[in-house]
């Protein structure tokens, strides 16, 4: 049951990802792409009705680690709090300046609010990045179970190099929503700024691999025990090598899911590596959190999971309705397009 938990977890942060990754990267690139108001609003109505829909998975994945593993959750509340601080800020900055721009017609203010909704964006995918690579490097666990992690701490070489990377992914894969649903020159922009950002991924996917094992070389050595866990690196390469073809052709609706299964495949490789650790301890330390203890109780998990499956239902059928009327409305109202071909 503890195993089915930490699957669930890893669901949860995957589909957070890929949903509200795309409008991140929509808000990264904000002052980059557009140049006129009409692009602008053109961008931000493409994510407008689904960005704070898809932050629920955030705080789902959240209530899935709170009850599965109370004391991962414990802890990592605890040690990463100032970081923490900062993304609840970001969050509330971004939502601030998307949905506050328009209350007045002053250049100035909304100079700053364009300013302050880019910035979030990108510094909450940066942020992002930051957390996943403290996880993989281990944080300094006590006997207690509990960590102090200062923000400089947290800014380490090994997070910031995952966070540059968290960034650039999700730059691409904003890029390549919008390369697949806006229209005249602010979709070739974004064609062309996708295909650039995937050299960058390619880069920064060779050049952590070392690192990665420097910091926690069982994160390999798991795939070589247990060699049927290498689906998931497949899955990412496969991801990210269609992406790129699908670029080539320009089929931007294929390669914006192509860009999901990069994500979904990264990320899920980085919770095989670290299976069986939830919370891993830094330098060899006794003390990390594992499925095993730091788990609720069999009884817990099992009630749980009969909720969370209702829930979960209930979510699915309301995103799949809401982007749908998304699509739907989009397609009654503008340029007709495919999502799938991205024409």
């Amino acid at each position: 049951m503890t195993t089915v938990w930490f699957c669930l977890l890893a669901f949860m942060i995957a589909v957070y990802v890929v949903l509200d990754g795309f409008d991140l990267g929509v808000g990264a690139l904000h002052r980059i792409l557009w140049r006129s108001e009409e692009e602008r609003d053109e961008a931000t109505g493409l994510i407008g009705p689904v960005w704070d829909g898809n932050e629920v998975w955030l705080i789902a994945a959240g209530g899935v680690l709170f009850l599965g593993f109370p004391r991962a959750y414990a802890a990592a509340f605890s040690g990463f709090y100032f970081g923490l601080i900062i993304v609840l800020w970001l969050l509330v900055g971004r939502g601030l300046g998307l949905e506050l721009r328009h209350q007045s017609d002053n250049p100035l203010w909304r100079t700053a609010c364009d300013t302050v909704f880019w910035l979030s964006s990108g510094a909450l995918a940066f942020m992002f990045g930051v957390t996943l690579g403290n996880v993989v490097r281990g944080v300094p666990l006590g006997a207690d179970g509990y960590f102090r992690a200062p923000l400089f701490d947290l800014l380490n070489w090994y997070g910031l190099l995952v966070g540059l990377f968290g960034l650039v992914v999700l730059v691409a894969h904003g890029a390549i929503f919008l390369a697949a649903r806006a229209s005249g020159p602010l979709a070739a922009r974004a064609r062309r700024v996708a295909r650039r950002f995937w050299w960058a991924e390619l880069a920064l996917v060779a050049a952590l691999a070392y690192p990665t094992y420097t910091v926690r070389d069982e994160m390999f050595t798991n795939f070589g025990d247990h060699p049927w866990r290498l689906v998931f690196p497949a899955l990412a390469l496969a991801g990210l090598g269609a992406q790129y073809a699908f670029g080539r052709i320009g089929s931007w609706g294929r390669a914006f899911f192509a860009s999901a299964l990069f994500i979904v495949g990264m990320l899920t490789s980085m919770a095989a590596g670290l299976y069986p650790n939830i919370l891993p301890a830094r330098d060899g330390r006794p003390f990390g959190l594992t499925v095993d203890n730091a788990a609720s109780s069999e009884h817990a998990l099992t009630v749980g999971l009969r909720w969370w499956s209702l829930g979960i239902a209930l979510a699915i059928g309301y995103f799949i309705v809401a982007y749908r009327f998304l699509f739907a409305r989009r397609g009654a109202h503008g340029p007709r397009r495919d999502l799938r071909r991205g024409r």
